[in-house]
């Protein structure tokens, strides 16, 4: 039987601050799993966080993805168009996953992105890391750029239906601008690029 939050949060003795809380961290006084499932895990901690923060967490549990940033030499960038079940809508994003056990975010990205969009990367750039919802979620995701683009057949997996199309800058200037990306991840990518061009010229530029 899986103890609630709140029976967990009455076994949380009073105790001084440990180590870790002196270093930033939380002390885990009780861990649970709750669930466990192909994707994620949930637990339930008990800790005490810096500033003597007596809390219980639900942490989803996921060990990390990749998304990668396909850019062409004429400017142009790769997304993808799938159906989302949990936001109920088809979206436009960045080729993105999860990283497998045993493999690394750069061998994660140039499998995602053959599987996804059927193209092969001359060069994989690791760009930056970032927590998408550290509130809840411990996933850290891998911003990873991929140029030296050819193609050849996309491997899907067996329940993803995915389109791919290459947009200008000045097309996703014009989706950013209209609220049509509306994934987070991708956000964070398309922004990271844009920031590449200087400030004035990427906003006042006219979208055609």
């Amino acid at each position: 039987m899986v103890s609630s939050p709140r029976s967990l949060e009455l076994e949380i003795r009073s105790e001084g601050v440990a180590a870790d809380t002196m270093r930033g961290l939380a002390r885990i006084l009780k861990s649970r799993r709750v669930y466990q499932g192909r994707v994620l895990d949930v637990r339930v901690d008990c800790v005490i966080e810096p500033g003597e923060v007596r809390a219980v967490r639900e942490v989803v549990v996921h060990r990390g993805s990749v998304v990668v940033l396909a850019t062409f030499a004429d400017g142009r960038v790769l997304l993808i168009r799938q159906y989302r079940h949990p936001a109920k809508q088809s979206l436009w994003e960045l080729v993105a996953g999860s990283i497998e056990p045993g493999e690394t975010p750069l061998g994660a990205a140039e499998r995602e992105l053959l599987e996804e969009s059927g193209y092969r990367a001359k060069r994989l750039t690791p760009l930056l890391d970032f927590l998408p919802s550290p509130g809840f979620l411990s996933e850290k995701m891998f911003l990873i750029q991929a140029s030296g683009l050819r193609h050849s057949a996309a491997q899907p997996e067996a329940d993803e239906r995915i389109s791919a199309r290459l947009f200008t800058r000045r097309e996703l200037i014009r989706m950013l601008r209209g609220k049509r990306i509306r994934d987070g991840k991708t956000l964070v990518g398309l922004l990271w690029l844009l920031s590449r061009i200087p400030f004035r010229q990427a906003i006042n530029r006219k979208a055609k």
